[in-house]
């Protein structure tokens, strides 16, 4: 029976270079990750496929400064069907023109233990040294199962080490481990399982396994049990859903309000200060205007990005995201799609580059491109502070129902707008370009659980990062670009004009007020007007940049005085006129939630589809969408007396 399996010797002469970590969605693998690494993670790519790898040194407390940790994509077997699922099995297998690792440590869910060991003999059938971490060990007690590590390794004959992740738990025995990978050689009793041909076999000899040691099955969570008869209801379910979402985007307005206020006065202050204390150059008025009023604009809406990915990770942590998958995968499947493809989707309403990257573990190729596809209509935090700007400009702050505002409404409306077009646009094309059937859907529901604070500010943290380097990159570089515009060509000053009205003159033959004016009979049928056109063009690299855009032309009118959104409708007590009517700001929220407006997103499309033809494609048909849509809503708005 040994004769099938060959082990690949690591002596202790030999130091352990490269180390797997293995293991199913939701079993605590990028928990063990992180306190391995210290959440010291190197990400990137692997050669060829556009599957992220994350890499990391093991600390060096654990008694080792040489050993690099690799996390590898969530996978339930080595018989791949996603392309996570075939990265897996390919580095594994010594692929990407690396060596092999030197060993693999197999995480295993102890309250689903039985669905855990037939991955761990594929692993050592695969000929490489094998440990098992068993995780969730405290959820087992509290559910009144058991199992003995120690009786598992003596069965197994490779080290067991029972750990809890998220406290620490067993971190420091599992770290010792991983330093000598020489001792994790398969007994035989583990060999039987890798002698087991048909996922049949090797269920039933984890069955075995577990009986040899006497293990305890869990009782089923009653709080799972009890929730999911009512989250899970096709009406009550959905229900519950759509209530929460409604109190969640009313949230954005009331919660967020004091910080954003705080924020907005610093940039000001900021600029003011710039501009009083600094010599009057053209610089200072760069700085000033382009940098911390075009940055600052869009920096003022972080607290409701903070607020959006806290809740998002909270109900991933907790384990609602997955009942939500089931809730509307039967929406899904109308469509033509399944339930893995609304992960995807899900994932787009924090940013559409990794929510079309999650498409990765969609089976169906087909599936898959029609999902990259539709996944730029959800609505990405970039749209938000647009949004937003808008919508506290234009809709009243009334009351509707209860505590539900217009404004609160508004914004639920245009998530729900986005989420509509990007099904409908799969029902489409899943009908006619890209016609064929579905696989069948299968997604595992972890069981509900109190998520970590920590690891809850650990993700919001490093997606405000993200947020605040786009602001100190992307909108920096186009606030900078777009102020040369906006200044130049530079003309003699009239002396007997105030300083406002020359630098109104400078602004009303600038290049960027050209280049807005070229458009106008595009954008006339929605009286878009030049102001706005040169905001769209420059949203071209990142939508946020039109909040940046229009805080700069305002600026540059000598009008900063003001809110953004008061200059925007003329609710200001000068009585100047507004830029946008309200039909015309309804047309441009629309516009925006159909608009492909990220260069990021294109990029993206491009790597993971290889090749020029469906960003093209996606660029045109949901640009020409969206310009169709606000024409009609600007018509009809009108017509309704907006």
């Amino acid at each position: 029976m040994t004769a099938l399996v060959r082990l690949r010797p690591v002596t202790p002469a030999r130091r352990p270079g490269r180390i797997a970590i293995l293991g199913a969605p939701n079993s605590g693998k990028t928990t063990l990750f992180n306190a391995l690494t210290g959440h010291r993670a190197k990400a990137g790519n692997y050669p060829g496929v556009t599957v992220d790898r994350r890499e990391g040194d093991l600390q060096r407390r654990f008694g080792a400064d040489d050993v690099r940790l690799i996390d590898l994509p969530g996978v339930y077997s080595l018989q791949p069907q996603s392309e996570d699922e075939t990265v897996a099995v390919r580095v594994l297998e010594g692929g990407f023109g690396e060596p092999a690792p030197d060993g693999v440590v197999v995480v295993v869910d102890a309250t689903t233990i039985e669905r855990g060991l037939p991955l761990l003999a594929e692993a050592a059938g695969l000929g490489l040294p094998v440990c098992v971490a068993l995780t969730m060990i405290d959820e087992l007690k509290a559910r009144h199962g058991q199992i003995d590590p120690q009786e598992l390794q003596q069965e197994l004959g490779v080290p067991v080490v029972g750990v809890v992740g998220n406290r620490g738990l067993g971190i420091d025995d599992l770290g010792a481990l991983v330093s000598a990978p020489w001792d994790w050689a398969p007994s035989s009793s583990l060999l039987r399982g890798v002698e087991a041909r048909t996922p049949e076999d090797r269920f039933a000899w984890a069955h075995s396994v577990l009986g040899a040691c006497r293990r305890q099955v869990p009782e089923p969570n009653r709080w799972t049990r009890h929730l999911d008869r009512f989250l899970l209801h096709p009406v009550i379910g959905s229900a519950v859903f759509l209530t929460f979402v409604a109190f969640f985007f009313q949230g954005i307005f009331t919660w967020a309000t004091p910080a954003m206020d705080f924020l907005s006065g610093l940039m000001d202050g900021l600029a003011d200060q710039a501009l009083a204390t600094l010599p009057d150059t053209a610089v200072t008025r760069l700085m000033a205007d382009g940098v911390i009023r075009g940055v600052g604009a869009v920096i003022v809406f972080l607290p409701q990005i903070v607020l959006l990915f806290t809740v998002i990770l909270f109900l991933e942590a907790c384990g609602y995201m997955a009942r939500a998958a089931f809730v509307v995968d039967r929406v899904m499947g109308w469509v033509g799609l399944e339930g893995r493809c609304f992960i995807a989707l899900l994932s787009s309403y924090a940013c559409a580059v990794p929510g079309i990257m999650a498409t990765r573990t969609i089976p169906s190729p087909r599936d898959r491109l029609t999902t990259i596809l539709v996944a730029p209509f959800a609505t990405c935090s970039a749209r938000l502070p647009v949004y937003l700007l808008l919508i506290a400009a234009f809709i009243p702050a009334d009351p509707v129902l209860g505590p539900f505002t217009w404004q609160g409404l508004t914004l639920m409306g245009l998530y729900f707008l986005g989420t509509g077009a990007a099904l409908l646009s799969a029902a489409v094309f899943k009908r006619g370009l890209l016609r064929g059937a579905s696989l069948p859907f299968y997604l595992e529901l972890p069981p509900y659980r109190l998520p970590r604070p920590g690891d809850i500010a650990l993700g919001v943290w490093d997606r405000a990062k993200l947020f605040l380097r786009r602001a100190g990159t992307i909108i920096l570089a186009v606030s900078v670009v777009l102020w040369f515009l906006l200044n130049l060509p530079r003309r003699p000053a009239d002396p007997e004009l105030s300083v406002a009205e020359n630098q109104r003159l400078v602004l009303e033959g600038s290049y960027a007020a050209s280049a807005g004016r070229l458009l106008e009979p595009v954008f006339a049928p929605m009286d878009f007007d030049w102001r706005i056109n040169v905001g769209l063009v420059a949203s071209q690299a990142a939508r946020e940049v039109m909040v940046a855009t229009l805080a700069q032309i305002y600026a540059q009118e000598g009008q900063d005085e003001e809110g953004l959104g008061v200059l925007l409708s003329g609710s200001g007590e000068d009585g100047s006129a507004p830029l946008l009517s309200r039909a015309s700001a309804l047309a441009l929220l629309v516009y925006f939630a159909f608009a492909m407006q990220c260069m990021s997103t294109l990029a993206v499309i491009r790597r993971e589809t290889g090749g020029w033809r469906w960003p093209v494609f996606t660029f045109a048909y949901m640009n020409g969408l969206a310009w169709l849509s606000a024409w009609l809503t600007f018509i009809l708005a009108s017509a309704a007396g907006a």
